[in-house]
């Protein structure tokens, strides 16, 4: 992730998971903060990997 447009891709992607309520995505650390719950981890990664991005 290098961009806003990728900042946006992961954050509607994970915005549409059940449960969430929140998304931050931090261009700097490449990094993905997600609140809400009952949150489900695989489906989480599964929308990262839908935006075109790798988990670690």
């Amino acid at each position: 992730m290098h961009c806003e447009h990728c900042e946006a891709a992961v954050r509607e992607e994970v915005s549409a998971v059940a449960g969430v309520e929140s998304v931050v995505v931090d261009l700097e650390t490449k990094r993905v903060d997600v609140t809400g719950g009952p949150l489900d981890d695989a489906a989480i990664r599964a929308a990262i990997q839908e935006a075109g991005y790798e988990v670690a």
